[in-house]
């Protein structure tokens, strides 16, 4: 918990009342490796923290499973679109290894943001993951596979480190077999 405190406090600091509401309102979860934390079809009730652990997000295109993001330790993971419209997710986030995650209510959510100090964070926190999510797309649409390769290894190296091969090639958009003779030429 402490962690996430402190992720929240460099976005916004938190007086003391509003550092207790967060904690009574964000609730511990342990999930087991490959175990479904949000679910395809299914509204997205929860915004969850990764205290420890590796979080995949993945959709079906034409028929195939295809990777869009792999989210580890300290970062924020949710169906944005389902959780904040509380409509069907049209995507499945599954554990990739054992995970310990602080999830936050959509109900409990409203009664946080009545804490102007939460407010802020939130809207803090989404300017800036909106700005790094376009910025991101802008980026990795005109990347080639070995770019990709080596922005992931620069900037988010837990997911090389944590996630499977397969996972880290559907993210990228080339086969296991591309991916493996890019880390190769890499090494």
């Amino acid at each position: 918990m402490d962690e996430l405190i402190r992720i929240i406090n460099s976005f916004q600091e938190l007086d003391l009342e509003t550092e207790l509401a967060v904690r009574k309102y964000f609730v511990l979860e342990k999930f087991k490796k490959d175990e479904i934390v949000i679910q395809g079809g299914k509204i997205c009730d929860k915004v969850y923290f990764i205290q420890s652990g590796t979080v995949r997000r993945f959709c079906f295109e034409d028929g195939i499973e295809v990777t869009k993001w792999i989210y580890t330790d300290n970062q924020f993971v949710t169906s944005m679109s389902s959780f904040f419209e509380q409509k069907p997710s049209f995507e499945t986030f599954q554990t990739c290894e054992n995970s310990i995650l602080y999830s936050l209510s959509y109900s409990d959510e409203q009664i946080l943001l009545q804490y102007p100090l939460f407010l802020k964070f939130h809207m803090n926190q989404l300017r800036l993951y909106l700005s790094k999510i376009n910025e991101f797309h802008h980026l990795f649409r005109i990347m080639t596979a070995q770019q990709k390769y080596e922005f992931l290894l620069e900037f988010f190296p837990q997911i090389i480190i944590k996630a499977k091969l397969k996972y880290i090639a559907s993210l990228i958009g080339v086969s296991q077999e591309t991916l493996s003779r890019i880390r190769a030429s890499i090494s």
